[in-house]
């Protein structure tokens, strides 16, 4: 059971937020507050697991209260403003939702979430896209394509995002974290790999391409897999 708190000074918001929660299993709400002291007090009284907090309050705001505190709950910033997505992610928060808040986009927070409390510390990139700077989970993305001066990203969610990024570049900050280049035009997520040949590679329903350039880093990983053949 993850307890959770609503930091909201909105009374629909929150409102709406204790309706999205009360839809979960696992997930309990301890308590409501409308600013950060209130907020503050819930905190060290109870064990919370997770706080849902509206960044524009009274007295003081969400973002500096969260970096105020020395032992910070996993954090989902509900907010209706974009523009501190940035300070957001560098505060290490789970997700930041933009108001009004569907049920599916809070189910995907807390989906992740629940992911990290299982698996390892999620590794993720930044990448700006539609002018925004947007924190993007590896494990989501199946593979980067060049097109020109952008970089397209296949993610699993059946999303495309694109983004002014060369591939070199994403090359090396993606150096030991499960992905291989095996194209000029082509990396890929080792983890989605469904299939391949000496000049091809399967992603589900993805078929790529293995370019002549990039062959000995492909052999490599193939060669890494077929350590664990079974016949």
């Amino acid at each position: 059971m993850i307890n959770c708190i609503i930091v909201d000074d909105e009374p629909l918001a929150a409102s709406l937020l204790e309706n999205h929660i009360s839809k979960i299993d696992g997930l309990h709400l301890y308590g409501k507050a409308t600013n950060a002291l209130e907020a503050y007090k819930m905190i060290h009284s109870q064990s919370v697991d997770l706080m849902f907090l509206d960044i524009q309050m009274p007295h003081l705001n969400g973002i500096d209260f969260l970096r105020s505190l020395s032992n910070k709950p996993q954090t989902i910033f509900t907010t209706a403003y974009r523009d501190f997505a940035i300070e957001g992610f560098e505060l290490e928060a789970v997700d930041y939702l933009l108001k009004p808040i569907t049920f599916e986009r809070f189910f995907k927070a807390v989906e992740r979430l629940l992911r990290k409390t299982t698996d390892t510390k999620e590794d993720f990139i930044i990448i700006k896209t539609e002018g925004m700077n947007r924190k993007l989970p590896l494990s989501e993305i199946i593979y980067f394509e060049s097109q020109g001066n952008d970089v397209k990203m296949v993610l699993n969610t059946s999303e495309n995002i694109i983004s002014k990024h060369k591939l070199a570049d994403l090359e090396k900050i993606l150096a030991n974290k499960g992905f291989v280049r095996i194209h000029r035009s082509f990396i890929i997520n080792r983890e989605f790999v469904t299939a391949f040949s000496n000049d091809e590679v399967l992603l589900g329903k993805y078929e790529l391409p293995v370019g002549r350039s990039y062959k000995q880093e492909y052999d490599s990983f193939t060669a890494s897999i077929l350590k664990n053949k079974l016949i």
